[in-house]
């Protein structure tokens, strides 16, 4: 431990303590004691979660992605399949007919089915980290027993918080919910909601005391099936054409009083600490996409050959190659640890933040330059890549 045992016995350290007497403590706490290990080496578990993620990407989801994304639909067979899987309720406890894992786990998910198909991606990463994850927190006994075990086995759901006048400035809302007895009405339209042509359950936020500002902000439960509520026309995307993005229109949903989701006024309380968590499973979303990337693009250097050699023989390539490959393992480190820490209870808003930023810049980085190693053949369908480069700009 000391190169000079002797020299080490005198040092003291500021509280009198002598260095050698903390010395043999961490000798002892050692044989007790393992280093933890990095924050990608996945567990056995974790491992199998993995690989069962992708042999179902692969086998269901990739024969269909160009076909999906060519149609701007999500195939039926798939979210069904989500379901049968249980992808579509990774959190949540076997009480309620999830699998009972982890949050990591649910993006470790994401991230594997992103590596085949984004918009598949973003249809679990919403059901899973947003949806799922404000029941868990927030739903009481009863709202838990009627929808989060539906959610978890057959119902898709959606989280309306946007609207067209408020999308960064999400607490300028103007969905207003006034109350009747013991219901609430909801007036109002909401924007930009993803998995809204599938959705079965939304959690719509809506101003129940606008005098109060942000702090009237309510989160409601609220069943396709109530009257009033409908589902605009879907947005014909760029990118991530299979999940559905569509508007969600309120008029004069009654709406029981039973049916909000934590307490009266604390919306954006709920909105606030939940889109800090979910901005960790977009990066994961992000670093399965650039892998996808490199996944479709690298084989191709190692077969077309230019000048009577391969392209990927070519340094400037293997710079480029490299490089994209640096990034999108620092990405996965990053969006990992955020992930673990947030499973560990700790804050993750920096963490959260710093990992979605990274990941984000990094996959249409990744993408762009896979792209450019198709050359020709890259500007087209026949490979996956520009759907991928198009995929990133979510």
């Amino acid at each position: 431990m000391f190169t000079n045992s002797l020299r080490a016995s005198r040092l003291i350290s500021s509280d009198g303590v002598s260095i050698k007497r903390i010395a043999a403590c961490l000798m002892r706490s050692s044989r007790h004691y393992s280093v933890p290990a990095a924050v990608t080496q996945l567990s056995e578990e974790e491992e199998m979660l993995k690989d069962a993620v992708r042999r179902f990407s692969r086998e269901k989801i990739a024969p269909k992605v160009a076909e999906m994304d060519q149609n701007s639909a999500m195939d039926k067979d798939i979210i069904q399949g989500l379901f049968d899987q249980g992808f579509m309720g990774v959190e949540v406890s076997a009480e309620y007919g999830g699998t009972g894992s982890s949050f990591f786990s649910s993006c470790l998910t994401i991230e594997e089915i992103s590596r085949v198909d984004p918009a598949v991606g973003v249809l679990v990463d919403v059901q899973n980290t947003l949806v799922e994850t404000i029941f868990m927190q927030y739903g009481n006994k009863e709202q838990n027993s009627k929808y989060l075990s539906q959610l978890a086995t057959k119902s898709v759901g959606s989280f309306c918080l946007s609207e067209f006048g408020s999308g960064s400035d999400a607490f300028a809302l103007q969905t207003r919910a006034v109350a009747d007895g013991d219901h609430f009405v909801l007036n109002g339209t909401k924007a930009w909601i993803t998995n809204a042509e599938h959705a079965d359950i939304f959690l719509v936020f809506a101003n129940a005391s606008p005098e109060k500002g942000y702090k009237g902000i309510t989160c409601f439960i609220v069943e396709r099936s109530m009257p009033g509520v409908s589902i605009g026309k879907k947005e014909d995307k760029l990118g991530i054409r299979a999940s559905s993005t569509c508007p969600v229109i309120l008029e004069n949903v009654r709406v029981p009083e039973s049916n909000i989701l934590g307490n009266f006024g604390e919306g954006y309380k709920i909105a606030i600490g939940i889109l800090n968590e979910g901005r960790i499973s977009i990066a994961s979303q992000m670093v399965g996409l650039a892998q996808g990337a490199l996944d479709a693009a690298i084989p191709y250097t190692l077969e077309r050959k230019q000048f009577n050699q391969r392209i990927f023989d070519f340094q400037g390539i293997q710079h480029q190659i490299g490089e994209m490959s640096t990034m999108v393992a620092a990405a996965r480190a990053i969006t990992y640890n955020a992930a673990r820490l947030r499973v560990a209870g700790e804050p993750v808003v920096k963490e959260g933040a710093m990992a979605k930023y990274f990941a984000s810049e990094m996959a249409q980085k990744v993408s762009s330059k896979a792209l450019e190693w198709l050359g020709g053949v890259g500007f087209t369908k026949d490979f996956p890549v520009e759907k991928f480069y198009r995929d990133a700009k979510i």
